[in-house]
């Protein structure tokens, strides 16, 4: 057994930087739980590797993946559990979530990963429904003055 601490356990892959963003929701989601923080932008991008090793090694209870909405470099985890999964070609005991506005825990859907690594679609969905990029804007500082520009 390479992590004894791992085994059987109730995982969470928390974003480095939730404690920073979040103190309280952070102690709230470690409670009961094994943690790892991890940060795809400082570390080389392993994450798919290591996170399926320690699955197939330690065979955590369960693994809740909680990342900041909107991070570019924290989408690399979520994407991780969900390669891990195919990887080790088995159903994982799994729930992502991610802070929305450093405040709001969202539970999200394991497919919402996978359609975002597929601009494609996405594209397709956002020329469908428009709309959904009034909620961007809600949350988006980049957006907003994406569109500033575009006024200029």
């Amino acid at each position: 057994m390479k992590a004894p601490p791992l085994k059987g356990s109730d995982l969470l892959i928390a974003s480095a930087c939730l404690p920073l963003v979040n103190p309280e929701l952070f102690e709230k989601l470690s409670k009961g739980k094994t943690v790892l923080l991890a940060c795809p932008e400082r570390e080389p991008p392993t994450h798919y590797g290591k996170i399926a090793s320690i699955i197939r090694s330690s065979r955590p209870r369960s693994i809740t993946v909680v990342t900041i909405d909107g991070s570019p470099h924290c989408f690399a985890l979520q994407a991780s559990v969900n390669e891990a999964e195919y990887i080790l070609g088995e159903k994982l005991n799994k729930k992502h979530y991610v802070v929305v506005d450093s405040t709001e825990l969202k539970e999200i859907s394991p497919d919402a990963i996978r359609v975002a690594r597929y601009l494609h679609i996405v594209d397709r969905v956002l020329r469908e429904t428009p709309e959904v990029l009034h909620e961007l804007e809600k949350h988006s500082i980049e957006y907003r003055q994406a569109k500033m520009i575009e006024k200029k």
